[in-house]
């Protein structure tokens, strides 16, 4: 069965700073636990790890917590491949039409988004856009590795407008992941379950669906 959550109006929580975000998205925030634990047998590692949500007129909010037995952030560049290190992603089908977006963010906020139509069609986001979406962590923007049990969090500010909205939608189709493909324990947790055979995020019929409550 598909994930399906109720995601709370904040106003101004786009506006917010670091730690007043944190603290209304841990009070209020809607929790989505990734806890699919996809392909276990081969990947028997699950780490803990919590999104929460929230949105405001313009912007989508979403913030991870993770435990992890292995703290791992090295690509530095924006766009590099950091699904190798401590990633938390989130897709979204495209509201206006075909493909999806997906942004994939290491535990430093180095950011990978990109419009796509499947996982080797993709037009990445110019800088410009990447610096849009705002990021916010528990951990500065420089190369990290610690091979003992970690907690960091990290937290990015999506604009509607990098969707190609004008404002919120009433629903959006989405997943959430967690995954570290060189880390000592690789593995590939989800919001809502994956049902394919092998590991593979980019799958928009396993989206689950986030609903808009009205404003508040």
């Amino acid at each position: 069965m598909k994930a399906q959550m109720k995601i709370p109006y904040i106003a101004d929580i786009s506006e917010f700073g670091s730690e007043q975000l944190r603290e209304v998205l841990l009070s209020k925030g809607a929790i989505l636990p990734l806890a699919s634990h996809n392909w276990a047998s081969e990947f028997p590692y699950a780490p803990d790890v919590v999104a929460r949500m929230a949105y405001s007129a313009t912007a989508l909010v979403v913030m991870f917590d993770v435990s992890e037995e292995h703290l791992r952030a090295v690509e530095l560049n924006n766009n590099g491949r950091v699904w190798e290190d401590s990633c938390v992603e989130f897709f979204v089908a495209n509201p206006l039409g075909e493909g999806y977006y997906n942004f994939e963010c290491n535990a430093i906020g180095t950011l990978l988004a990109a419009k796509r139509i499947s996982r080797e069609e993709a037009t990445h986001f110019s800088d410009s856009a990447l610096q849009s979406i705002v990021r916010f962590g528990s951990l500065e923007h420089k190369k990290i590795d610690i091979c003992s049990l970690s907690q960091w969090w990290i937290a990015e500010i999506i604009p509607f407008a990098v969707l190609g909205l004008t404002s919120a939608p009433k629903t959006l189709r989405a997943n959430l992941y967690k995954c570290g493909d060189n880390l000592l324990h690789p593995h590939f947790m989800s919001w809502s379950a994956v049902g394919c055979a092998k590991p593979d995020f980019h799958r928009p019929e396993y989206f689950g669906q986030l609903t808009f409550k009205e404003d508040e």
